[in-house]
């Protein structure tokens, strides 16, 4: 794991130099006389994991447990506005990090559940646009070794097939302003504000919901390439089995598909897929 942190902090801080921060603890760096309010960073599935969906290839999966292993959360107020698809680094005028390495369930709850609160970390007054975070392997816990622990159900005409996928490619973001309904991260002096880092599953399994001829099913793997795995009618599989038993193309499709699984809502992030 040192080795593995070690690459973590020297190949993200290409992206951004917030993350020298690290992790020795829950920091500001920033002016030490603005006004203070609470942030409150969430790690967010969407509904498509907490009501699960159906595949491009009609597969409808539900999730009992989606863990996500996030280290090095850096939430910046930047200026100029930190755009991820166009710029390398940003321009803080103030930054808190977030304290060691923690495991979320992005399935936790019911249907309806919040997105999962990951920190709540005491931040300066003013708008946080820019958001950032690693996803090393686990170190303990039920997902350990995983950077991604997925576990569910997927059925297609009357086939129930158990699946756990554990995969362990490390992967960084570094994202700028949310996108969504709402603003969030805007944090008035006292005040409390949400920042959300947002996982699009759909990405990796298309949307059955969506015209076949959109992006998100052209580019989507499917559920079908991994259910032809199965064995004894369970899936059960780790980065290392879908190396070697999926196709070579297959496999470099969803080599590419797993680092465009961060945004900020549905705002889009620098993506930067770290080898182990």
């Amino acid at each position: 794991m040192t080795a593995h942190r070690g690459l973590f902090l020297t190949l993200l801080t290409l992206a951004s130099p917030a993350l020298l921060l690290g992790c020795g603890g829950d920091r500001s760096n920033s002016n030490p006389n603005a006004a203070a309010g609470t942030l409150v960073i969430r790690a967010n599935g969407e509904d498509f994991v907490r009501q699960g969906f159906t595949s491009k290839d009609g597969w409808a999966i539900s999730f009992d447990h989606v863990y996500v292993s996030l280290a090095d959360l850096v939430a910046a107020q930047t200026a100029p506005p930190f755009q991820a698809e166009t710029q390398d680094r940003w321009q803080a005028t103030a930054e808190v990090t977030v304290a060691g390495p923690t495991v979320v369930d992005l399935a936790a709850g019911d249907a309806n559940a919040e997105p999962v609160v990951v920190a709540e970390v005491e931040a300066p007054a003013g708008q946080f646009n820019a958001l950032a975070w690693a996803m090393p392997p686990a170190a303990s816990g039920p997902s350990q070794g995983a950077v991604l622990w997925l576990q569910g159900t997927a059925s297609r005409q009357g086939t129930t097939l158990p699946f756990t996928l554990r995969l362990s490619e490390p992967l960084a973001f570094t994202c700028g302003d949310f996108i969504g309904d709402e603003r969030k991260g805007i944090l008035a002096p006292g005040g409390v504000a949400d920042l959300e880092a947002t996982f699009h599953f759909d990405h990796l399994f298309g949307d059955g919901g969506a015209p076949p001829e959109e992006e998100i099913n052209t580019g989507a793997l499917g559920f079908a390439p991994l259910a032809a795995l199965a064995q004894d009618g369970v899936l059960n599989l780790t980065s290392a089995d879908l190396q070697s038993r999926l196709s070579a193309a297959d496999h470099q499709r969803w080599l590419g598909l797993l680092p465009s699984l961060g945004h900020v809502g549905e705002g889009h992030c620098r993506e930067i897929e770290l080898t182990q």
